[in-house]
């Protein structure tokens, strides 16, 4: 029996002697023997009793991810709710400042070139215009008569410069309307009519030469109504042969009665029976003027001022005839004052 104590040993033997004696250091265990056989199992004992669960563990580190499975089908989409009231607009939030400007574009073809209209209260002539023009100034008409049947009230009739030859009448009874001859512009008067009556009321007869190819017995320009004007034209007739009393009575102008407010301004009368032959009841002013080679202005029972009108050569054989029952004193009584006023003018007075 092993009492703990390393080194001592007791044995007893029979008979009854007890024999101490010092035991010596343990050998070296000897090797293994071989296993014995197994023992048959014993019974199994009663089971023990569970004890405590202990503590849980600290969590492993997470195992690597799975592959994702498949997507699962789309669900149908719900129906659409219905919107809600709007709600208040926010303040205006300050203007953000102006991106750069982008490179220009190409530039795109250009469009067809349009036509422009004519204008009725700007209407072209051109004697040798070619024919279907609708009276712009790219394509005038060929005669006066086609631009006054498209004219309008106060408008213009621009003459450009050619020849017009005149066998008929031009009347010009359009309100306001002003007939402007440009440079080298001709009225050309080919047959024994008067070329021009102006009774619209304030027409205008501006810038032509009007002229005739025979000296025949009419005026060039006849007036009517109120307000008209001829503005620097040149006015005459062919020469005519001998004294200037035996000649075709062809004249400037003529005013009818009821001509008032006429101004007859800037002009030149020349190669004529008489510049002008002005009837009762007409009224007006002739200015600046220069008339020669004619048997003067006759005024007869008409009321017009004459002023700053002048007299060129061949010297005419009267200047200004007033005829008998023409009123006297004022504008033509003084005569001195009307010769005066006049470029020392020859007055015939046979009131």
């Amino acid at each position: 029996m092993d009492n703990g104590k390393r080194g001592f040993s007791m044995c007893c033997c029979v008979p009854c002697q007890w024999i101490c004696k010092i035991t010596g250091p343990t050998g070296p265990a000897g090797p293994a023997g071989p296993p014995g056989a197994t023992g048959a199992t014993g019974a199994t004992g009663a089971t023990g009793t569970t004890g405590a669960t202990g503590a849980t563990g600290p969590t492993g580190p997470a195992g690597a991810a799975g592959l994702s499975g498949p997507t699962g089908a789309t669900g149908a989409t719900g129906a659409t709710g219905t919107t809600g009231p709007a709600g208040p607009a926010g303040a205006t939030g300050p203007t953000g400042p102006t991106g750069a400007t982008g490179d220009l574009g190409p530039t795109g073809p250009t469009g067809a070139t349009g036509s422009i209209a004519a204008n009725p209260y700007n209407l072209f002539v051109q004697a040798d215009a070619a024919a279907g023009g609708d009276g712009s100034q790219a394509a005038p008409f060929q005669t006066i008569e086609q631009a006054l049947a498209v004219a309008q009230p106060n408008g213009f009739i621009h003459v450009l410069r050619g020849t017009y030859p005149v066998t008929q009448q031009i009347a010009v009874n359009i309100p306001g309307l002003t007939i402007q001859g440009m440079a080298g512009a001709t009225i050309l008067l080919q047959s024994p009519v008067i070329p021009f009556l102006c009774n619209g009321g304030d027409n205008t007869i501006d810038g032509l030469t009007i002229t005739s190819d025979n000296p025949y017995p009419v005026e060039f320009i006849q007036i009517a109504g109120d307000g008209n004007q001829i503005l620097n034209c040149q006015i005459y007739g062919p020469p005519q042969a001998g004294d200037s009393s035996t000649w075709i009575v062809n004249r400037g102008f003529v005013t009818q009665g009821n001509a008032t407010n006429l101004l007859v301004r800037n002009n030149v009368f020349h190669t004529l029976r008489q510049a002008a032959y002005l009837n009762p009841g007409s009224t007006g002013t002739i200015i600046n003027n220069v008339v020669y080679h004619t048997r003067g202005y006759v005024v007869d029972q008409a009321t017009f001022l004459f002023s700053g009108n002048s007299w060129g050569l061949p010297a005419n054989a009267v200047d200004i005839a007033l005829l008998a029952g023409t009123q006297t004193g004022a504008p033509y009584d003084p005569l001195s004052a009307l010769e005066a006023s006049n470029s020392s003018a020859t007055i015939s007075d046979q009131r």
